[in-house]
């Protein structure tokens, strides 16, 4: 199994690493910046270098990078919409130096204008990007959402009507985020939600699109729309719900990655023992 946390809070990403390591992880999700703010600096070569050489050492990957919050590719509003594919951009090429695999990005909010208007926004913005980053192999991998407010991915037609519309689509894949899923809709706390869910998603886009795997259980009721995480085992989704996702065999080689509430430095490591308990080997 290939399981690992997202990590943030510490000084120097490189430091994203060592923290991965002394829990165990195989692989590894971080920000390379504040989530909450439009980049102020970059990093430094020293820092590149150091970042490298530790991911060498504790052999992790793949290695995936989170895109920060205030990113909206389906932004109506023009100067928000621009500024984030410029800032997606620079993502992209600093992810490239980092010799990272992935960014992982929600899809956007349409702003309550509509869904169609924010997924033609979002391909146009996506193709841009790709176009200008064609020289990367950093992939970009679109998570579903729960659905909240004007956000877009909380259902698979809309990637597929985004795939659909990407002119180069080698480099993008799919994140699935189980606490989303569950919060949008699909009950997969069951072994036949589960089933359900994955025959939609292997119908509208293709099972091997999945890459990554956003593990989290569901604080909050089925379809309720609201994006809250919870303890593996302790939310809606529960603990044979979790069992079930872990061990579905179209995840064999699928990187999990947790991005459970962080009460208290101890959860992370309480979070990973109980998936290592749920394995079936």
């Amino acid at each position: 199994m290939i399981l690992g946390v997202h990590v943030s809070g510490v000084d120097k990403l490189y430091q994203t690493l060592d923290v991965a390591h002394e829990l165990g992880c195989d692989t590894l999700q971080f920000f390379s910046r504040n989530p909450q703010q439009w980049r102020k600096d970059y990093l430094s070569f020293e820092d590149v270098k150091e970042f490298i050489q530790r991911r060498e050492k504790f052999r992790i990957t793949p290695v995936f990078i989170h895109i920060p919050y205030l990113i909206n590719l389906a932004s109506p509003e023009p100067r928000l919409y621009h500024a984030s594919i410029d800032a997606y951009i620079e993502d992209i090429l600093e992810g490239e130096v980092l010799k990272v695999d992935y960014i992982v990005t929600h899809m956007g909010s349409h702003k309550e204008t509509s869904e169609e208007a924010g997924i033609k926004r979002l391909i146009e913005a996506l193709n841009t990007i790709l176009d200008k980053t064609k020289a990367a192999k950093v992939g970009i991998l679109l998570e579903n959402t729960s659905g909240a407010g004007s956000w877009l991915g909380y259902k698979f037609i809309h990637q597929k009507q985004i795939l659909a519309g990407i002119k180069d689509k080698k480099r993008v894949g799919l994140c699935l985020d189980t606490a989303h899923a569950y919060l949008a809709g699909y009950d997969i706390s069951t072994k036949k939600g589960l089933e359900a869910m994955l025959a939609e998603i292997d119908k509208t886009v293709g099972l091997e699109l999945i890459k990554l795997i956003h593990l989290n259980d569901a604080k909050g009721k089925l379809g309720s729309h609201h994006d809250r995480h919870d303890h593996i085992g302790k939310g809606s989704i529960g603990v044979e719900g979790m069992r079930n996702i872990i061990n579905r065999p179209e995840f064999k080689d699928t990187p999990f990655i947790l991005e459970t509430p962080k009460d208290s430095i101890e959860d992370d490591a309480r979070n990973l023992k109980t998936v290592r308990s749920l394995r079936k080997d």
